[in-house]
């Protein structure tokens, strides 16, 4: 009976292994899909995130569908590496793809039994084919077919790659929960540091939480994860990995997470990699890979090196908020009592909110809203009313730095928070009030009108043009400016003037040169910086005039490189700029905004902020207050900030705090204080303008007189309101 009964287990098991044997061959024919071969497995592309960097090596930000970043191999530390394979796998560097010691029980639990939980044979190469190839719906077969298929597949991936690169794979592939895949990014999500930096405790968290990463999340769980980082340690100990002792002090310490939680709007200058992403999806859409297809910008790892300064970048946001902030205060200070909102609908506040028009906001129930406000967030009992009053009665302000020889862009603010602020500033057209005026000055300037001539401080009615009159912001009027004094004082008349005597047609031609493209209103009061530009447009203006009358387009991407490191495109630093005016006249411009700034609307900078470096620039102030400006140079570094509400009536009721001299020009100069105390851009402050003799000469009257100077002319041609255009005019480039 015995004989028997074995002869008929031997059958069995003989049956079992053929069926065993039959059911491997079906599942290597194909029977339940394809399986990888070694071409496929050499050519691995893993969806990763693509990282934008600053021009000084910081990690600005990552444009993803899965928060997946590729994982260098130096940056697998011993204590990451021994903690992974002393919980894991500890047979890994011996085994060829399967640990045979644990086949067995896997064969009896998991293909036999079908227990989901019983793991415990997995090798780290299984578990790296399962990252790579998702499991399939087989039904019954499910759990039998999905590891059979990944035991073949880790066979072949351990004869493509070397252990070390099977390794660096899995760290790179696998899910830590939260959307985020791989270590890298882990690191940065729970500890705020790449995997380099971790501490060994911190490594034995993020290996701990592989077994089960909602279970032993240190953000949601933490005393979970404490005891799991513990077991974690304890294995190391127990393969030799670390001293007992040592694992005992480590079990004591505390859990310390960092939680960093990095949604797309999230890291250095959102509003800028905003900006770039519609340039980068364009560029990947034109550009192609090896295989024929476009890149993606969110799937394909891309590194984007871009012209921004981490420093520069930190040194304009603090010095926004902290105006700001200032500014918020006073502004609420001023209305307080006053109804901001009179006059204007519901309706009207719709503008922009959702599309839709919802009458009756007032009378919707209130409910509790967490809103921003400059002491932090806080919660509201709004109804969609308030709150719109609310955001609505934010002043917002942009900010802008450019390196003046190349034209590319250092630091980008396009608002005071852009979580709860999408609309960019510094894109968005505003009037620019007088610091449009230098496109004017530099008009009349090639049209060899000298910075001395002088013009009357008239109030003059322009009868064509519905009756305007242009009027200065003091009200005072008589005498007669330069046109240097004019422009040092901002004298709106005489600004207008020289617009008329130059041509309206001949400034819009400039403008264009400039690289304005923004449609201006050809009138007079065009000179006044009625016209709706761009913080962004205006700087170019400054940059070509700092720039001696060459002006460039912006550059804010250095290079794109791809997942290895193969550089896809470079910018080409060879191409030469737009020469838009004569360098003299270009000198003659830097010389009299030096004047703007040392005597003039802008002596701000010098009598109240002790700045002392070589600058020139222009404040800027729009109708009723609600637009301040003010965009400066030093020979190096050219910077703007624009300050206003989005809404026309969202300003303040006095010049005071409404000229851009008190609202935009101190962002400017806190910018810049801390710029020049930077040892990296310390030589910004050193920095200054030559300026010639032949300039300086040519600069050498008075501001203002009484009476109009006797003006020698041997040979007067008789004319009209407006010149003979072009009569003496130098061909621009």
């Amino acid at each position: 009976m015995p004989r028997r009964i074995l002869k008929i287990l031997m059958i069995l098991l003989a049956a079992l292994v053929l069926l065993q044997g039959a059911f491997i061959l079906l599942v290597l024919a194909g029977s339940f899909g394809n399986l990888p071969d070694n071409q496929a497995l050499r050519q691995i592309q893993n969806p990763m995130a693509t990282e934008v960097y600053t021009a000084d090596g910081v990690l600005m930000g990552t444009f993803y569908i899965e928060n997946r970043q590729f994982l260098e191999p130096s940056e697998i530390t011993e204590s990451i590496r021994s903690a992974l394979i002393a919980t894991e796998d500890v047979r890994f560097y011996s085994h060829r793809g399967i640990d045979t010691r644990s086949l067995f029980r896997v064969f009896f639990k998991s293909l036999l039994l079908r227990k989901e939980g019983s793991g415990g044979g997995s090798t780290l190469t299984q578990q790296l084919a399962k990252n790579l190839y998702p499991r399939g719906d087989f039904g019954v077969l499910t759990m039998p077919v999905n590891k059979v298929k990944e035991m073949v597949t880790a066979i072949r991936i351990e004869k493509v790659y070397t252990k070390d690169e099977i390794l660096e794979m899995y760290l790179s592939t696998v899910s830590f929960g939260e959307n985020t895949f791989g270590i890298k990014a882990a690191s940065r999500l729970y500890f705020n540091r790449d995997p380099g930096d971790l501490q060994l405790e911190e490594s034995a968290v993020l290996v701990g939480m592989l077994k089960a990463t909602r279970t032993y999340n240190p953000v949601n769980f933490p005393e979970r994860a404490r005891e799991r980082r513990d077991v974690v340690l304890a294995q190391m100990a127990k393969y030799d990995f670390l001293e007992p002792s040592w694992a005992d002090s480590l079990q004591l310490l505390p859990l310390v997470v960092d939680y960093h939680p990095l949604p797309h709007n999230a890291g250095i200058a959102p509003y800028f990699r905003e900006f770039i992403r519609g340039e980068l999806d364009i560029w990947c859409q034109e550009h192609y890979k090896s295989d024929s297809e476009p890149y993606n910008l969110y799937t394909d790892g891309l590194k984007i090196y871009t012209t921004i300064d981490s420093r520069l970048q930190h040194y304009a946001e603090e010095a926004m908020q902290r105006q700001m902030k200032h500014l918020q205060e006073i502004f609420e200070k001023q209305w307080k009592g006053d109804d901001l909102w009179k006059g204007l609908t519901e309706k009207q506040l719709l503008i922009n909110y959702d599309g839709e028009q919802r009458p009756g906001m007032a009378s919707e129930p209130k409910r509790k809203m967490e809103v921003f406000t400059w002491d932090g967030m806080q919660d509201k009992e709004y109804n969609t009313l308030d709150s719109l009053k609310h955001f609505l009665g934010l002043l917002q302000a942009g900010f802008l730095a450019m390196d003046v020889s190349s034209a590319e862009i250092k630091a980008w603010v396009g608002g005071i928070n852009h979580e709860y602020f999408k609309y960019d500033h510094v894109l968005a057209s505003r009037q620019a009030g007088s610091t449009f005026k230098p496109v004017v000055y530099l008009e009349a300037l090639e049209q060899e009108i000298s910075p001395c001539d002088y013009f009357a401080n008239d109030s003059v009615v322009y009868e064509d043009y519905e009756d305007w009159t242009p009027r200065n912001a003091d009200r005072n009027y008589g005498g007669y400016y330069s046109m240097k004094g004019a422009l040092l004082h901002s004298v709106n008349t005489v600004s207008v003037d020289l617009l008329m005597r130059v041509s309206i047609d001949s400034v819009l031609e400039l403008c264009e040169e400039l690289g304005i493209s923004s449609p201006l209103p050809a009138v007079p009061s065009l000179a006044l910086g009625t016209g709706e530009v761009s913080l962004y447009e205006m700087l170019g203006v400054y940059q070509a005039i700092a720039n001696r009358g060459v002006a460039w387009e912006p550059v804010y991407i250095q290079r794109i490189e791809d997942r290895n490191g193969k550089v896809l495109e470079l910018t080409d630093h060879s191409e030469e700029g737009r020469a838009i005016c004569s360098p003299e006249n270009a000198e003659l411009m830097i010389e009299m905004l030096r004047g703007v700034v040392n005597e003039g609307t802008a002596v701000g900078l010098r009598e109240y902020y002790g700045i002392t470096a070589d600058v020139a620039g222009k404040t800027g102030t729009t109708q009723n207050y609600t637009d301040g400006w003010f965009i400066g140079f030093t020979p190096g570094l050219v910077a703007g900030a624009w300050v206003g509400g989005d809404l026309q009536n969202v300003r303040f009721q006095t010049i005071q705090y409404g000229q851009g001299a008190y609202s935009a020009m101190p962002i400017w100069a806190g910018f810049m204080k801390r710029t020049f105390a930077d040892e990296h851009w310390s030589q910004v402050k050193e920095d200054s303008f030559e300026i010639s003799e032949a300039t300086i000469s040519q600069l050498m009257c008075e501001d203002f007189r009484e009476k109009k100077p006797f003006e020698f002319k041997p040979f007067k041609i008789l004319k009209e309101k407006k010149p003979f255009k072009n009569l003496f005019r130098r061909r621009r480039k």
